[in-house]
């Protein structure tokens, strides 16, 4: 069984972006920054969340839920067109047969209902215990919580099982990553966690100086402004994740480290 070299990984997801650039801002723009975008300016409401500083936990999901009930469908269109980018995304990364854009768009699209319904099962798998677990008490949601980043862990490369290795039964799907990850859960947990403390750390780092500058502006610029900035580094931060998953998923399947061909456009 491989061992992940995180290190190896990281160099690997770099070089694949670098090598593509052009053409990952197309669809990073498309797919993940516009769509998070005109999120962020329909629901003001989910980025401010006023009732989360309460410590209410039950009036936050109250809170939560009235708001899916409003956008439910502005939220289901941009997860489905990020979906379709993100396998697009994998597949323009890592095949070496050169598809175009236009081919690795259908592609996402045709395996959509695989990702769809494999990511269900992941989620009744880790959201039922977890729910269970905030009703019957604080103490069970301690011990639920690394059961649930456990399996999270195990089927993260969920994805790259779709797109790369064009495995499309939802069941071989979870099979196929949790094959993948074996052995390896405490070092892809060290990796994902040093990704989203720096993205977290970037993040709030530009909001704070970029945040002064809007401010001055005007209420109206600040709202935009600041919806820029964060779907900017959504984004980036998916464009970046995605890759990384590339790079772990070609160093855990024993792929031959060899560079990607240059996308056709």
């Amino acid at each position: 069984m491989m061992k992940l070299d995180m290190g190896a990984a990281w160099n690997t997801a770099t070089s694949l972006i670098g090598r593509n650039r052009d053409v990952v801002l197309v669809v990073a723009g498309v797919f993940f920054f516009l769509p998070s975008l005109a999120i962020s300016l329909i629901m003001p409401e989910a980025a401010a969340m006023p009732i989360a500083e309460s410590g209410d936990t039950e009036a936050m999901m109250s809170f939560m839920m009235s708001l899916y009930a409003d956008y439910w469908w502005a939220i289901l269109l941009s997860g489905v067109a990020q979906a379709i980018g993100t396998l697009a995304l994998l597949t323009l990364l890592t095949d070496r047969m050169q598809p175009t854009v236009g081919e690795a768009l259908k592609r996402g699209a045709l395996s959509f209902p695989s990702y769809f319904v494999a990511n269900l099962l992941v989620v009744f798998a880790i959201a039922i215990p977890v729910a269970l677990a905030m009703v019957a008490s604080p103490l069970a949601i301690f011990l639920v919580m690394p059961i649930a980043i456990y399996l999270a862990i195990r089927f993260s490369l969920i994805m790259p099982a779709i797109a790369i290795d064009r495995i499309l039964n939802p069941l071989g799907v979870l099979s196929r990553s949790w094959e993948l990850t074996k052995r390896n859960s405490l070092r892809l947990f060290v990796f994902y966690a040093l990704l989203f403390v720096a993205t977290v750390v970037i993040f709030a780092l530009v909001s704070m100086v970029l945040g002064v500058v809007f401010a001055a502006m005007g209420d109206e610029i600040e709202k935009i402004g600041n919806a820029v900035v964060s779907s900017a580094i959504s984004a980036g931060f998916v464009v970046i994740f995605f890759a990384v998953l590339a790079g772990v998923h070609r160093q855990l399947a024993g792929d031959r480290p060899e560079e990607p061909a240059e996308i056709i456009e």
